[in-house]
């Protein structure tokens, strides 16, 4: 890779860290709902000036609700209901393991020798961060966690419907779909009165945060990182992705002065590291063609 784009593909992933800080300083503003409306709202405006693209009504429906909708939203409850920011993002990448993991039983995509270890790996980590649940926070909110990469990881594979299009139009059109169902579920679960109240009384740190949530991670870092995925083998861009739960974990402890545990430590890095070993290892032929992973 050119330094120019090497140094593209670190400050998106620094980017993608940052946004899980900025979701926990929104969701002292608004709820769930309306903070991850907010996000696909200004996030969709491009829709103004582009297309739609050419991928049917359906298919644009099942991508956005899962890669989109049911991701950020299942993270915005769990950070919401007190998973720590620096551990959201490391369970939020676990969804390689998910992706790789139904690629095999929905498309009988073996997975390489290394990728297998690389599951393993992931999954003692995961277990090892189970075992630290239910101290800081609930049983019920890890949970909630965990439908963000398992609807990430859905959404990778379905993105496979959508091949040969423009990514910026494309994912401009997932946030609009995804915007206007959250709209409805916030007015629905919310109220008018408090939702209206929120939006008028937003101070200048929320707008920022939703400014940056929108605009800056869900735009422009998606579209340089499907500049990237154009331009070089994934083999060669993925990998940069592993820098987001440590920019995650890094300013979190800065920020809010996140500790962790020694088993929850080691449980992350564990993740971290079979995510590497996945994302490293060459896949076998039958899945050279499949969607890789991409980051919230």
């Amino acid at each position: 890779m050119k330094p120019a784009d090497v140094c593209i593909a670190v400050l998106v992933a620094v980017i993608w860290g940052l946004a899980f800080v900025a979701s926990r300083i929104a969701l002292d503003e608004f709820s769930p709902e309306l903070m991850t409306t907010l996000r696909f709202s200004i996030a969709a405006l491009p829709c103004l000036f582009v297309a739609r693209p050419k991928v049917s009504w359906t298919v644009l429906v099942a991508i956005s609700f899962t890669l989109f909708l049911g991701q950020f939203l299942a993270q915005a409850f769990a950070i919401a209901r007190g998973v720590p920011v620096g551990l959201s993002s490391v369970i939020v990448q676990s969804q390689a393991l998910f992706t790789i993991g139904f690629a095999a039983l929905l498309f009988r995509e073996r997975p390489s020798a290394g990728q297998t270890v690389g599951i393993a790996i992931a999954t003692a980590g995961l277990l090892m961060i189970c075992g630290t649940v239910g101290y800081d926070f609930s049983v019920s909110a890890f949970a909630i966690l965990m439908i963000s990469p398992l609807s990430f990881a859905v959404g990778n594979l379905l993105l496979r419907h959508a091949q040969g299009v423009p990514m910026f139009d494309l994912f401009a059109w997932l946030c609009l779909v995804a915007a206007v169902p959250l709209f409805a579920l916030t007015l629905v679960s919310n109220g008018p009165q408090p939702t209206w109240h929120a939006l008028t009384h937003m101070s200048l740190t929320g707008l920022l945060c939703m400014i940056g949530l929108g605009a800056v991670s869900t735009s422009i870092a998606y579209w340089l990182w499907g500049r990237l995925l154009r331009d070089y083998p994934a083999a060669q861009v993925v990998p940069f992705a592993l820098l987001v739960p440590f920019v995650g974990s890094a300013a979190s402890s800065v920020v809010f002065g996140e500790t962790f545990g020694p088993l929850r430590l080691g449980g992350m890095v564990t993740v971290v590291g079979g995510i590497a070993v996945m994302l490293l290892s060459k896949p076998t032929r039958a899945s050279e063609k499949q969607v890789l992973p991409k980051i919230a």
